[in-house]
């Protein structure tokens, strides 16, 4: 149980593993089947299968796993042939990734933030929600996530971005997102989209590009965010926008 406990953890501080579980064994083996050990990037441990030679083989397999784009692989070895052990035995190790999960930033904190929020959350995000207003950016109407009371364009201009980053802009004031935007643009991220009509989009557009932004830029922000589905109500927006995050995030041909 505590390796289950340690496997919690990582999973909440969204760090990455390779969770390697012996699922077959024959002859002479230092583990048998149902044996679990995490290993990290750095190569530390939690758990082990055996220690010794294949111990060491399957932390290199883990740790080649995590750093390739692959979530799964099998390593069968006999341990007398190939490492010299002398067990005599084989071993079958199945590893699993568990990469870290993206990371998901709200600004704002409005109805659509908190619909938002709360449904990407349930579908394996980790979320943030940015907004100077304390009223509206609290723990309580936004439970289990990260909630930053500043400035939603200072906070973005604080932020590095990257591969597992989606943004989404969801202020209450249209000056407000604008500067978000521009802020968020030469960010790296999976995703950027801002909440709105398709008439803001194009003044947005319109007015990005005056100040300088290249049309390869402009072309990553979606807006209208979300999937065309006739969404009106803030739960059903929050349905829309978490399903364009999924298919993103599933890899599907992005729409523009």
């Amino acid at each position: 149980m505590d390796l289950y406990a340690e496997l919690a953890a990582l999973v909440a501080k969204g760090e990455p593993f390779v969770l390697a579980t012996v699922i077959e064994s024959a002859g002479s083996t230092p583990q048998k089947p149902g044996s679990k050990m995490v290993v990290l990037a750095d190569g530390s441990l939690r758990g082990t299968v055996g220690g010794g030679a294949i111990e060491y083989q399957i932390i290199e397999a883990a740790r080649a796993l995590l750093a390739s784009p692959g979530q799964t692989r099998i390593l069968e070895t006999h341990l007398t042939h190939e490492l010299g052990m002398c067990c005599g035995g084989r071993m079958k190790v199945f590893l699993e990734k568990q990469g870290a999960p993206p990371q998901l930033t709200v600004f704002g904190a409005g109805h659509v933030a908190k619909a938002l929020a709360a449904l990407a959350l349930q579908a394996g995000f980790r979320v943030r929600v940015v907004d100077e207003r304390s009223e509206w950016a609290n723990a309580a109407r936004f439970p289990g996530c990260e909630v930053r009371l500043e400035d939603p364009a200072d906070h973005a201009r604080g932020l590095t971005g990257g591969a597992l980053d989606y943004f989404c802009v969801t202020t209450h004031d249209h000056p407000l997102d604008q500067a978000v935007v521009e802020a968020l643009l030469p960010k790296p991220a999976a995703y950027l989209g801002v909440i709105g009509s398709r008439r803001k989009a194009e003044r947005f557009r319109m007015r990005l590009q005056a100040a300088g932004a290249s049309p390869e830029a402009l072309d990553r922000i979606r807006s209208p965010m979300g999937l065309p589905i006739g969404a009106l109500t803030p739960e059903e927006i929050a349905v829309s926008i978490v399903a364009e995050l999924i298919q993103v995030r599933r890899g599907q041909e992005p729409r523009r």
